[in-house]
């Protein structure tokens, strides 16, 4: 019987819906059956809505409270919920200074950090950018046009341009040294470029993390001071926590 359904098919014709006309494709798309049906829909629902606040508006007591009068206000014509505490001050300290230890934890651990990579690091590399002069004596004008630096340093011609690290040949004789390509030497440079990448970061993040914990304590400290006020000395910026004078108190 299936197979009868799908071979009555076969010879019907497709049926297309009526296209805009012509003279009317200024108009747009034609309005199909299903359109208008959504577009009632919406305007039968909107109708309805009206109604009700209609009715609602024409039954409402003006004398009848709802809490809503005292938990909003007015604002350019626009009714605005008033904001309600949330904590109590206690619930605020604590969580002020939760908020200051959680501040140096981290910092903490960035230094931790920060001296692991200076330690595996050792900051030797800008050595051999510094530009500084080594001067040799010798007797004579022919001892200075035969002068040979590598055979003057005992070293290798290839470690003339370094300043650190420098063996002389009686060392390197004695050393055993891998075979090092291209590759691996360019995959040691990236990772000490990353390295250093790394490092530069975390001093930032530590900088950071410094500004704000001192930014949180001079906040809670001016909270606490509820008699005198503090004179202000240099206000706070992106890079700096703001300065405060405090008058001098004896203590009993």
């Amino acid at each position: 019987m299936s197979s009868w359904k799908k071979a009555g098919k076969v010879g019907q014709k497709t049926h297309r819906e009526r296209h805009q006309p012509e003279a009317r494709r200024h108009l747009g798309l034609l309005e199909k059956k299903k359109d208008y049906v959504a577009r009632a829909k919406d305007f039968q629902e909107k109708q309805a809505t009206i109604k009700l606040l209609r009715k609602r508006a024409l039954n409402k007591n003006p004398d009848e409270f709802h809490f809503h009068m005292i938990n909003s206000k007015l604002e350019n014509g626009v009714h605005k919920e008033k904001k309600q505490a949330e904590h109590t001050p206690e619930q605020i300290k604590l969580m002020e200074t939760q908020d200051i230890k959680y501040i140096a934890y981290r910092k903490h651990l960035e230094s931790r950090k920060i001296n692991k990579l200076q330690s595996e690091l050792h900051m030797i590399d800008t050595a051999n950018e510094t530009k500084n002069q080594h001067i040799f004596f010798v007797d004579n004008n022919e001892e200075m046009k035969n002068f040979d630096l590598a055979k003057k340093l005992d070293t290798h011609p290839a470690l003339l341009s370094r300043r650190i690290n420098r063996p002389r040949m009686s060392q390197l004789s004695k050393m055993k040294l891998p075979e090092l390509d291209e590759k691996a030497m360019a995959k040691l440079q990236q990772k000490n470029h990353m390295s250093y990448t790394e490092l530069a970061k975390r001093l930032d993040r530590e900088r950071e993390l410094t500004i704000v914990q001192q930014k949180l304590e001079m906040r809670t400290a001016l909270k606490d001071q509820k008699i005198t006020k503090p004179k202000c000395i240099k206000p706070g910026t992106k890079v700096s926590a703001p300065i405060y004078k405090w008058k001098y108190e004896r203590k009993r």
